[in-house]
């Protein structure tokens, strides 16, 4: 495995108090702790956060507040609300980032790649033409030209002016 130093890490790793499911202790937090959260918009069944190890700028996730691992465990109601939250986040993300295509998916279970296997969630990612370089194809590298806390500015305004 290949390292790229990156001392701006250092606070938000040794500052995790948190154990348990990461999503509920964010669902549980109250909303003066959204902006810490990285959480870009609340609604009735879930929220939408900023991805902490982002593959690209403005990686989001939609996740049900109720911790369910996968799409037959959650409610009608909470998969309207993801899917109607995957339209909003489309929208914010071409207007916002002014991305040239978008990813989405999710991995259900450990064996489909989930880094939270128990707790259901989304990818949003946009995508522009080019964005992946020779540090990602050849050195295994991710390149983020933006901060998480720029990408929640920005991001998180678009989801306010996006109701």
């Amino acid at each position: 495995m290949k390292s790229l130093w990156a001392p701006w890490r250092y606070d938000y790793v040794s500052s995790q108090e948190r154990t348990g499911c990461v999503f509920c202790g964010i669902a549980g937090d109250p909303k003066e702790k959204d902006r810490d959260n990285l959480v870009l918009v609340r609604g009735v069944f879930g929220f939408v956060v900023l991805n902490r190890y982002p593959y690209i700028n403005g990686h989001m996730m939609i996740v049900p507040y109720r911790h369910v691992p996968d799409f037959s465990s959650a409610s009608h109601e909470e998969t309207c609300e993801m899917m109607e939250m995957v339209r909003t986040a489309e929208g914010v993300l071409r207007e916002n980032m002014n991305c040239q295509g978008i990813n989405g998916g999710w991995n259900l279970g450990s064996a489909a790649g989930a880094g939270i296997p128990g707790h259901l969630h989304l990818h949003v990612l946009p995508r522009w033409t080019g964005d992946t370089s020779f540090m990602s194809s050849v050195g295994g590298i991710r390149v983020l030209s933006q901060s998480l806390e720029q990408a929640w500015e920005k991001l998180s305004r678009g989801f306010r002016s996006n109701p």
